[in-house]
């Protein structure tokens, strides 16, 4: 169902009521700071701050002292914006879908409709990168290893031209394991087989948190686990990147890579999840 997978918010003001006056504010319902609401929620505050700035959570009353307060429908909210970001909508599509929510119920074919726009948009911007990197990784395999010596009179433009185009053959894949190796990351080398054959062919959510991503795996199978750990403990020699943590939460076990190189894990997850297992898990 839409509504599993977005996180169905229970109220019909659903967070987002004008700011009201003291009365209200003497109202015994809790009220939440943004302190509060950005803790249980699981943002930072500037990411709230961002959030009202952009309309999409408005405080229900401010406290005598003039300090903004939310409803506890707030949180649904926050929580609602976070899985639809998760799974790709925009801020503008979530907007619209949160007006559709002040409205009434949430039809289906609504999400449907933004949720196939966005698919499509996603495409096209994947195909430019996957384009894009197809003709570097071609680019860099042909390569010579040793510099050719620029004195045979062949300009350099024609040399670079002659490597991403003129190949008469059709080269090899750009690998995962080739960016591990390329990266120096401890994954680089007949050991991970043995450790990510739990995990191949599993399902995953991947989503970018600040200059990392979060891997999702919706399961709460001790082999999952095991596995996990054991890449977070082969990752902790490796100096290319931060440590990965692992934290068990409802949903199942999430992988939180951060730093420059943690695409690395992103690209892992998204390679296994279409591996077959040989031991058909």
């Amino acid at each position: 169902m839409i509504y599993r997978a977005l996180g169905k918010r229970q109220s019909d003001r659903r967070g987002r009521a004008e700011i009201v006056s003291d009365d209200r504010y003497n109202d015994p319902m809790p009220q939440l700071t943004i302190g509060q609401l950005a803790k249980r929620a699981g943002v930072a505050t500037s990411t709230l701050r961002y959030y009202e700035q952009e309309g999409l959570v408005v405080p229900s009353a401010r406290s005598p002292a003039g300090y903004r307060l939310y409803s506890l429908e707030a949180e649904q909210t926050l929580l609602f914006v976070q899985r639809a970001q998760r799974l790709g909508f925009s801020l503008q599509d979530i907007r619209t879908l949160l007006q559709r929510l002040d409205q009434g119920p949430l039809l289906d074919q609504t999400v449907a409709t933004l949720a196939e726009q966005r698919y499509t948009q996603i495409e096209r911007e994947l195909t430019e990168l996957m384009v894009l990197r197809h003709e570097m990784g071609v680019f860099l395999r042909d390569l010579p290893r040793e510099p050719r010596p620029t004195g045979d009179g062949e300009d350099l433009y024609e040399r670079l031209l002659h490597r991403v185009c003129g190949h008469d053959r059709s080269p090899a894949q750009a690998t995962l394991g080739w960016l591990l190796t390329r990266s120096g990351c401890a994954l680089a080398n007949v050991e991970r087989e043995r450790v990510l054959r739990a995990l191949a062919g599993r399902h995953v959510h991947i989503w970018r948190n600040g200059e990392g991503y979060r891997v999702l795996l919706p399961y709460h199978e001790p082999a999952v686990e095991a596995a996990l750990r054991e890449i977070a403990r082969i990752e902790t020699a490796c100096h290319t990147h931060t440590t990965p943590t692992l934290e068990h939460t409802d949903e199942g076990f999430v992988l939180v890579a951060d730093g420059p190189e943690a695409y690395l894990f992103a690209q892992l997850f998204l390679a296994l999840e279409n591996t077959q297992n040989a031991a058909g898990a």
